[in-house]
């Protein structure tokens, strides 16, 4: 009487193990990249916040402010200005060639698991609507 044995062979399972691998090697860099992506949402939505209430600032004080604490009238009690998830840390700073009254540069500084985000770097805006970013990659990827 022959005995069938039922289960998996070693070859089988190493087979396995090598697919989950060859897998899980080209989609742990895609979500990496996907999670630093929409971090930066993080950072391009606290620039916009602060950029308003520098605006609002601006408006009754006819000039803008460097100082993004309550002591300045802001509504933020720390300087620099820690986003919603703790991504970056947004600075104000006059624009270049202009006086901190005329024109403000607000700059979203990578900070915690976003400072891996070198293809886009550090993300400004300014009173003039400029965008831009210290990375290497294009503009429209990473605004």
């Amino acid at each position: 009487m022959i005995k069938l044995q039922r289960g998996f062979t070693l070859v089988e399972l190493m087979i396995v193990v090598a697919i989950i691998g060859i897998l899980g090697a080209i989609a742990f860099p895609s979500y990496q990249a996907y999670v630093l992506k929409t971090g930066r949402a993080d950072g391009k939505a606290k620039l916009a916040e602060v950029m308003s209430a520098q605006e609002r600032f601006y408006s009754q004080n006819q000039r803008y402010t460097v100082d993004l604490s309550s002591n300045a009238g802001l509504a933020y009690g720390d300087d620099p200005v820690p986003s919603s998830e703790a991504r970056y840390n947004i600075s104000a700073a006059a624009c270049a060639g202009s006086a901190i009254g005329n024109c403000v540069v607000l700059t979203a500084t990578r900070i915690g698991p976003q400072i891996g985000d070198d293809d886009c770097g550090e993300l400004t805006l300014d009173s003039r609507g400029t965008r831009d970013r210290t990375g290497a990659e294009p503009l429209q990827t990473c605004w």
